[in-house]
């Protein structure tokens, strides 16, 4: 480990117990961790403590950061709170957020926890692309809000049309509809009655229902999960045991991860409310077209702790490798990457390792674990000398995680104070998430690291709901085969679906990264639309002679992939093929495209279909 940049990590260490049904019990060796009794406790402390330090950031319309102090932030979201209260919103009323990240949004979160008032942001793009509205008509008749927040009322006209009641009170931050009233955010800020506010806050505990935030939708319709305040501030007492160099300096984040999922708006945002730290909020995306943004802002302000998905950490190396401003800058203050959401290739890894060698002469950590919506989100961590792709580490400081053995695999169960309660108003749904000892069934298996030694931690193995068995019997583990198909094409595909159920062999469905598919033809592909993109010799000749070198390094039918197709169409969001954070759903885009499934498997096959070694289709 000398060739890192030193920076101290918290022990992560577990015992383990065997149970003769052949389930496990780890638990973390070190204790709880205490913790405050809501989270706006820490809101009124950095407000004493460091009230001129910015907590939150955005730039403004010409460009410049506008920043919120953490008094401002306390002064403002106390007269917000008191407007709130005066509404009579709660449990059965809650507030609705449709639009995305900003200032506004965040204090609004503080204020209706500071009043008891549990909110709910939901995802933009069941406004903004959706063409149905049927996710947001679902979600808005389960919440029944009583006040509903977007940040420009314009571009949710439609979706405001559609789904929102007309009794719902609808405030926007700027803009107007044409056919209902409109409450400026600016009335939000004449307050109310600040002694009713305060005795309201002083009645909210760890019980308090502080948020509900809803899942993707893989598995149906969203479901509503119940954050209380408990869960959120005994995550981040949890996270500062992990991390506690962020006592003597407080984190500084450029985050464009979205808060109506709890990497962004529980981690993310708690952990520079809890901390004291500034998170300076990025439009950029890391999407053609959105990464600019995230470019500007990185070349601009040097972060302490980067958190990001794969994707976003894959764009970035791209662009550090031609600008040595961002790669100084970037690497200048970063005490650790942490990365969540998919498997990150091998390749953008090592990219980041090159660059940070190239800039600073050592390696800057890269960290990641395990963790869910359900557990407000960080359940499992990797040490310092484990961590490595792939692996997820060991429970955080008051979690126990059960193994149960599951079909070849370990399925992971959790038990601690940040798991959920359950799901908002859906017994049926909350009381098939626990077992009998109420744990929480993650969904994912795992396997040791070094099964002779505990403090290795653990190796994500896939969900336990996505794996199938061929026509032999032979059980296919589709998460890691998946993991392994991308990073052998990458970075000409951006995701891909296993399929083979009951089948004799594996095939695959690929979803191309157009761009990469354009850049690997060079000025041949520049002019091409996506399908005959897709259909070009040349381009089919490369996934041809890369699946026929995968076909060489498989050890079995269960990881030996006979076929690929490759898919114009993107993954629909109204169709359930992809969550709105753009993780994939394995069983909706082989339901929905079923008949590509059977193509593949076709006899001869499908001209469609790429075989390995021979871009035509014909293996003779």
């Amino acid at each position: 480990m000398n060739d890192v940049h030193d920076v101290p990590i918290g022990p992560v260490t577990a015992t383990i117990e065997s149970r003769p049904d052949g389930s496990m019990l780890v638990r973390a060796t070190e204790p709880p961790p205490a913790c405050d009794a809501r989270l706006t406790d820490r809101l009124h402390h950095w407000a004493a403590h460091a009230p001129e330090r910015a907590f939150l950031a955005e730039r403004d319309g010409t460009g410049a950061w506008r920043r919120l102090s953490f008094a401002e932030a306390e002064a403002q979201s106390r007269r917000i709170g008191a407007a709130l209260l005066a509404r009579n919103l709660s449990a059965e009323r809650p507030i609705a957020i449709l639009s995305g990240n900003d200032t506004e949004q965040g204090l609004l979160a503080l204020a209706a926890m500071r009043a008891g008032i549990p909110f709910a942001p939901i995802s933009p793009a069941y406004s903004l692309i959706s063409g149905d509205f049927a996710k947001l008509r679902a979600i808005l008749a389960l919440l029944t809000p009583g006040l509903v927040f977007v940040a420009r009322a314009a571009p949710f006209a439609r979706a405001i049309a559609a789904a929102v009641p007309p009794g719902v009170e609808i405030v926007a931050t700027s803009g107007t509809l044409p056919d209902r009233v409109v409450t400026p955010f600016t009335a939000l800020l004449e307050g109310g009655d600040e002694e009713a506010l305060a005795t309201a806050e002083a009645a909210t505990g760890p019980d308090t229902i502080a948020k509900i935030l809803f899942t993707s939708g893989s598995t149906g319709q969203p479901k509503g999960v119940i954050n209380t305040q408990a869960m959120l501030c005994a995550n981040q007492a949890m996270l500062r045991h992990w991390l506690p160099f962020v006592a003597e300096e407080p984190p500084v984040l450029v985050d464009w991860l979205p808060w109506h999922h709890t990497f962004g708006g529980n981690h993310n945002f708690g952990f520079a409310l809890a901390n004291g730290g500034t998170l300076h909020i990025d439009h950029g995306k890391p999407v053609p077209g959105g990464i600019d943004e995230t470019i500007r802002n990185l070349k601009e302000i040097a972060p302490t702790i980067y958190f990001n998905v794969p994707k976003g950490f894959e764009e970035l190396v791209i662009r550090m490798r031609d600008d040595d401003a961002l790669r100084r800058n970037f690497f200048s203050r970063l005490s650790i990457n942490f990365y969540a959401g998919a498997s990150l290739p091998a390749h953008v890894a090592e990219g980041l390792d090159a660059l940070a060698r190239r800039t600073i002469g050592k390696r800057i950590l890269m960290m990641t674990g395990l963790g869910a919506t359900e557990t407000a989100p960080a359940a499992l961590v990797c040490s310092k000398e484990t961590a490595r792709p792939g692996r997820v580490g060991l429970p955080l400081p008051g979690l126990e995680l059960k193994l149960v053995p599951n079909a070849g695999k370990l399925e992971a169960r959790i038990k601690g104070p940040t798991v959920t309660p359950g799901y908002w108003r859906n017994p049926e749904q909350t009381a098939k998430a626990f077992d009998a000892e109420g744990f929480y069934c993650f969904g994912d298996a795992l396997k040791f690291a070094d099964p002779t030694d505990i403090r290795q931690g653990f190796v994500f193995d896939g969900r336990v709901s996505e794996d199938f068995k061929l026509a032999t019997g032979t059980w296919v583990s589709v998460g890691p085969l998946r993991a392994g198909l991308i990073a052998a094409f990458a970075p000409l595909v951006r995701d891909a679906v296993i399929a083979g159920h009951d089948r004799d062999d594996v095939t695959a469905l690929i979803f191309p990264d157009m761009a990469a598919c354009r850049a690997a033809l060079g000025a041949e592909g520049a002019g091409l639309d996506d399908a005959a993109l897709l259909a070009h010799p040349a381009l089919r000749a490369r996934f041809a002679a890369r699946l026929a070198a995968l076909r060489a390094e498989a050890t079995g039918s269960s990881n030996r992939v006979q076929r690929l197709m490759l898919l114009a169409e993107p993954p629909s969001l109204d169709a359930s093929e992809i969550t709105d954070k753009g993780s994939i759903n394995q069983r909706a885009v082989l339901a929905r495209r079923a008949a590509l499934v059977e193509a593949l498997y076709a006899e001869p096959p499908s001209p469609a279909a790429i075989l390995p070694g021979d871009p035509t289709g014909d293996m003779r």
